[in-house]
């Protein structure tokens, strides 16, 4: 897919067919979850991973999969459990005897070798084996026996957890939760919804979704969410909104002196900024608007700020914090 004798206007209109496609052959999977689906375009769109919370049986595998697949990216699902090792993930280098008898060590590559990753359960897992996964999310590059690789762009890990369950879960330390680009969660769905979800998938034929892209177009449209214009006034409202959230900033309120800990840093504005721009081009629009700032502000700054003890006692969470400091 090349787009070099491409006129502008013409290769808008190619950009937002792909969109619309992938939007439909989405819909044909997955019903409802509209927001959450687009959520999940805007992080593959900004090479952000995503962390996606939800109760079982709400379809985060089945998103994750189906995107995957529409998208043409070689899909792997690593189920984290309490046994699991960090070599389960990047892989080992094992001892290998080759025709002529010699031996020698082989590198096995891990499921983290893919395009994008499942990473299914990320809190039952110890925080070394959770560490095995900041690397590859920051730097796209994994370090087995003091040799480094690469890995193949497009490269994003979606990884769910489960809200209500606390027995046996390792919390996500602050540090590994910045490096996720968006914290998105998931909803039960509507009774109506959830009529047409029981009438597609408990008959013979399950619907099911055609590849649109492959790994070229993917990275052609995160190349094109670049170029979407970014005002100045935008770029002001992400910065007057991430300081508000900085307990004793000229921007914070007397809301926020009491009820945060701790604010959202600079890597807060970055992932604002290219939010907004995806978003515009999901939503068709020539430049990012305060429309796009208000939607992408909660999954990019709810994992990001720290309510004190007030705010728990009193119920206040951190939904409830960014919704009253949204300009």
């Amino acid at each position: 897919m090349t787009t070099t004798n491409t006129a502008p206007a013409e290769q808008w209109q190619k950009v937002q067919d792909q969109v619309s496609n992938i939007r439909k052959e989405t819909a044909r999977v997955i019903v409802g979850q509209d927001e959450v689906v687009e959520q999940m375009l805007v992080s593959l769109l900004c090479k952000g991973h995503c962390l996606l919370e939800g109760v079982p049986g709400l379809a985060k595998t089945l998103l994750a999969s189906t995107l995957g697949h529409i998208l043409g990216l070689k899909f792997q699902r690593i189920q984290f459990t309490p046994d699991l090792m960090p070599t389960d993930i990047v892989g080992s280098e094992i001892l290998q005897t080759d025709s002529a008898g010699g031996r020698g060590f082989e590198f096995t590559p891990g499921p983290i070798f893919s395009n994008l990753i499942l990473a299914d359960e990320i809190n039952r897992t110890p925080p070394k084996t959770q560490a095995a996964l900041l690397e590859a999310m920051q730097e796209k590059q994994v370090t087995v026996a003091g040799k480094t690789r690469k890995l193949e762009e497009p490269f994003i890990v979606f990884a769910t957890q489960n809200p209500i369950e606390h027995e046996g879960t390792y919390p996500l330390p602050e540090a590994q939760l910045d490096r996720f680009f968006y914290n998105i969660r998931i909803g039960y769905p509507t009774i109506e919804e959830e009529e047409q979800i029981v009438n597609l998938t408990t008959g013979k034929n399950l619907p099911t979704a055609s590849p649109i892209l492959d790994t070229a177009g993917v990275l052609e449209l995160q190349d094109a969410t670049i170029d979407v214009p970014l005002p100045e006034s935008v770029v002001k409202g992400i910065l007057k909104l991430v300081h508000s959230t900085r307990p004793g900033s000229e921007h914070a309120s007397e809301f926020v002196n009491n009820y945060i800990s701790y604010g959202a840093g600079p890597r807060a504005s970055q992932c604002l900024a290219k939010a907004v721009r995806a978003l515009a081009l999901l939503r068709g629009k020539p430049a990012a608007s305060m429309d796009e700032l208000r939607d992408a502000a909660l999954p990019i700054l709810r994992h990001r700020i720290t309510p004190n003890y007030n705010a728990t006692g009193e119920g206040i969470t951190e939904d409830d914090i960014i919704k009253k400091i949204l300009p």
